[in-house]
């Protein structure tokens, strides 16, 4: 049997005395199952509350607490009995075995008295605390949850259907849950401890993470995992969903054809990422496209892509890479679309010239609540970075180089819409003017306190942005999904 004390094969190697079980649970990535690579996921959550429409899964009922004591005893004396280096030469799969195996023989030796299933219970548990990513495990594997919350090592929250509910999922203590922090974020070459308390990283298929450990974190380390759906999202599931019109859509799928320049702005969870995906469904499979994130997210399908991402400083405060440095970096590559995952900071003014010197079509993501809000945030952005330009010629660069403002809202419901898509027209005076082309109105409540609205036209026939889509013959479907939105509001 691999890695039992008193085995013959000359392969086995036994873990020394002075290790300990807190460090030895941190297996290498090699013995992980999810450090393999992706399949194919999607890179965006349900904009609309897709979960709607799956069938809720059943709560994990609430353990006792002789279950924990059990797993505790378990666990400790599997560590004393397995050298996880060797553990880590094999497979995901053969090492899952072989940990089952010495589970089974451990609960045999300590006669433990347990029923089936809860021994199968403390066997996945266990193998996922060594090969995985513990307790988070299930909740990684469900496809209806859009967020998972970790406070502490005894408070685990989730958001399904844009509700957020409690669960009865919790760590051993608050050092297993850093220790897991530390396995997630060490994947993609960071770290988190008590020197650098704060970092964002991102798992295997593309969804997002948050670590911020004590002595930042008073109760505990705080992990946040806002996940991503396996199934990737079109404009036209979100119709389905009821996240735009059909109309809205047309106008959305031509905007990314025709190579508008685009911010997408919204509130955190609002799905300004699942919508920036969407939207470049419709780029031409022969444009090449860099994109710059702090933590990778986007996945795009088109054949030329080139995925950048910043990289913190290390140990000695050294080798930090910003946003803006890959923004500037993205001019000397010959990208004929930039794409920031999402804009925080000056690198905001670095997007604003690109689109502004031939990279038409690019796109990126703010944090605002309107789209006026959102022509202000990136004002103040530029401020932020020590430009000292006057304020009318700021102005102006935002009004030369942004076309289009599409704004994504979470509402009290839970529910996700694209509540404006707005055009940037120009400057009268000192003040930058827009028109919206479509708006979503709320028109009621149903008994279990779902909104009700509609997406309405603003009744402009010819926008702004008509010149552009004639350029690229696209002013008939644009004329059409204008006159379909008046006939459907009449």
């Amino acid at each position: 049997m691999f890695g039992r004390r008193g085995s013959t094969p000359t392969e086995t190697v036994f873990r020394p005395a002075a290790e300990s079980p807190a460090a030895a649970v941190q297996a290498t990535p090699a013995a992980q199952p999810r450090a393999a690579a992706p399949q194919p996921m999607s890179t965006s959550r349900d904009i609309s509350t897709h979960v709607e429409k799956e069938q809720p899964k059943a709560a994990p009922q609430p353990r006792k607490e002789t279950y924990y004591d059990t797993k505790s005893q378990v666990f400790s004396a599997l560590i004393d009995t397995i050298d996880l280096s060797q553990l880590a030469k094999l497979d995901a799969e053969s090492a899952r075995e072989e940990i089952r195996d010495i589970v089974n023989d451990i609960i045999a030796i300590k006669n433990l008295v347990m029923s089936i299933s809860d021994q199968e219970e403390l066997l996945e548990d266990i193998c996922n605390d060594v090969l995985g990513y513990g307790p988070l495990e299930p909740l990684l594997a469900r496809d209806d949850i859009a967020d998972i919350m970790v406070n502490g090592a005894g408070k685990v929250y989730i958001e399904v259907a844009g509700k957020t509910q409690e669960t009865p999922i919790r760590f051993r203590d608050n050092q297993q849950l850093l220790n897991i922090c530390q396995r997630i974020v060490s994947q993609v070459g960071r770290r988190v401890d008590e020197a650098s308390p704060i970092c964002d990283a991102r798992l295997a298929d593309g969804s997002r993470v948050n670590v911020i450990a004590p002595p930042l974190a008073i109760d505990g380390t705080a992990l946040t995992i806002r996940k991503f759906k396996k199934d990737k999202l079109t404009l036209d599931q979100l119709v389905k969903f009821g996240a735009i019109s059909p109309e809205g859509a047309e106008i959305l799928k031509i905007i990314g054809r025709v190579r508008c320049n685009v911010i997408i702005s919204g509130g955190t969870g609002s799905g300004k990422t699942t919508l920036l995906n969407c939207l470049t469904n419709y780029i031409d499979r022969d444009e090449r496209v860099i994109t710059c994130e702090d933590s990778a997210e986007l996945q795009l399908q088109q054949p030329h892509v080139v995925r950048l991402e910043t990289r913190p400083p290390n140990l000695e405060g050294e080798g930090k890479i910003t946003m803006t440095d890959l923004v500037k970096n993205c001019l000397r590559m010959r990208p004929e679309r930039i794409i920031v995952g999402e804009v925080r900071g000056p690198e905001v003014f670095d997007l604003l010239q690109a689109m502004n010197t031939g990279h038409d079509g690019s796109m990126g993501t703010i944090h605002s609540n309107s789209p006026r809000e959102c022509l202000n945030r990136i004002e103040s952005m530029i401020a932020m970075g020590g430009f000292t330009l006057p304020q009318k010629t700021v102005r102006e660069i935002i009004t030369g180089s942004v076309d289009i403002i599409v704004q994504a809202a979470r509402l009290r419901d839970g529910s996700r819409r694209i509540t404006h898509i707005t055009e940037v027209l120009g400057m009268e005076g000192d003040v930058i003017i827009t028109q919206d082309l479509v708006t979503y109105k709320i028109t009621g409540e149903d008994a279990n306190g779902k909104l009700s609205g509609k997406h309405v036209s603003s009744g402009i026939s010819r926008p702004h942005m008509w010149d552009r889509a004639r350029y690229y013959n696209e002013e008939n479907r644009l004329a059409a999904a204008l006159d379909a939105m008046e006939v459907r509001q009449d």
